[in-house]
């Protein structure tokens, strides 16, 4: 049996990470994403968790170290300039390989920019906004059932790696409703944290939770670790969805929201006898790379949608390695490309 509701993305983000075990939550209000945190000071005293309102985004990035150092699942969530306080923070616990969970409902920017749909924090996802070489795992729903699916699957993956793991979407993913249906039982990821700073009771050695190692030599070793992690989670953690790329004239590449108006491109092409293949990106770290290269000899170039001034693009471009013109379409500061703006540039690029 399962549950079916029709709820918020913001709201719905909040429920799967209370369904998969997380009792923490510290954050900040920012919209568009504040609705997390009020389902999170509803919820988390009627199941005995906890609920911050932090003083600023960094103290809640702090306090997220700090629930995840005694070995329990935290979720914490802000929107871009939000996210930029916590970078610090994201870097230190990427150092000191804990496990959590944090939630970016995309603005626009740069700066204060405006609440309505963006994906212009992408290079700051992917690429590690903060200061080092770390990775997160990033991943970015389409869909309402997808915020549910994908926020359970993210603290599976930051227990099973000991990784930080960040759900993206943007303004209109979490202010949007859906018909969601969930699960009786989620499947979890068992960690024993045997590492976790839970007390010794004077039964073991002492846990230490540092990113901080002053010989060189031991902090080579310890970031030569982090890389081998990275490369693994390359090889096991991959998704990506894709349509109609068989025979395909262009293949668009698109995440989250925009993918959904590209299935519908797709349609309205078809009409035209223009067929057109769609590769989405759901991990947009561990990037897709494979899927790429797997159709870079099939269509007569590539496109990336997106709502940035072309960020993705640069990893479409290094994936397919030069076997295929690449090409790009974006809207910035809250616009989003109609249908007809979308086939309209693959009509000019197939002339």
């Amino acid at each position: 049996m399962s549950e079916k509701l029709l709820m918020k993305g913001n709201e719905v983000i909040a429920e799967a990470a209370i369904r998969a075990g997380c009792k923490h939550y510290f954050g900040y209000p920012i919209t568009p994403q504040t609705e997390i945190a009020h389902y999170m000071a509803k919820k988390m005293p009627e199941i005995n968790g906890t609920f911050v309102q932090a003083e600023s985004e960094v103290a809640a990035i702090n306090m997220v170290y700090g629930a995840a150092a005694a070995g329990a699942r935290v979720l914490t969530s802000s929107s871009s300039p939000g996210i930029s306080l916590k970078q610090e923070g994201i870097s230190y616990i990427a150092g000191a390989e804990l496990p959590a969970v944090i939630v970016n409902i995309v603005r626009c920017g740069p700066g204060l920019g405006g609440i309505l749909p963006a994906q212009c924090d992408y290079f700051q996802a992917v690429k590690g906004g903060g200061h080092g070489d770390y990775k997160m795992v990033v991943l970015a729903p389409s869909s309402v059932q997808e915020l549910y699916e994908l926020t359970v699957k993210a603290f599976n993956i930051s227990d099973r790696y000991r990784i930080l793991t960040m759900i993206m979407g943007d303004g209109m993913l979490g202010q949007m409703m859906e018909a969601v249906e969930f699960k009786d039982e989620e499947e979890i990821y068992h960690d024993d944290k045997k590492w976790a700073t839970t007390g010794t009771k004077m039964q073991r050695e002492s846990n230490d939770i540092t990113s901080i190692y002053i010989q060189p030599e031991v902090l080579e070793r310890h970031n030569m670790k982090l890389q081998a992690k990275y490369r693994q989670i390359e090889q096991e953690e991959v998704l990506v969805e894709t349509y109609n790329c068989e025979n395909a004239d262009i293949i668009v590449t698109a995440y989250g929201t925009i993918a959904r108006i590209i299935k519908n491109v797709i349609k309205s092409a078809e009409k035209e006898g223009i067929k057109v293949g769609l590769i989405r990106p759901i991990s947009l770290w561990p990037f897709p790379a494979a899927a790429f290269l797997q159709y870079a000899g099939t269509p007569k170039a590539f496109l990336s949608v997106e709502l940035s001034a072309g960020q993705m693009v640069e990893d479409v471009r290094l994936a397919v390695n030069g076997k295929c013109p690449v090409h790009f379409y974006g809207r910035m500061g809250g616009m989003v490309p109609s249908q007809k703006e979308i086939l309209n540039k693959i009509r000019e690029i197939l002339k």
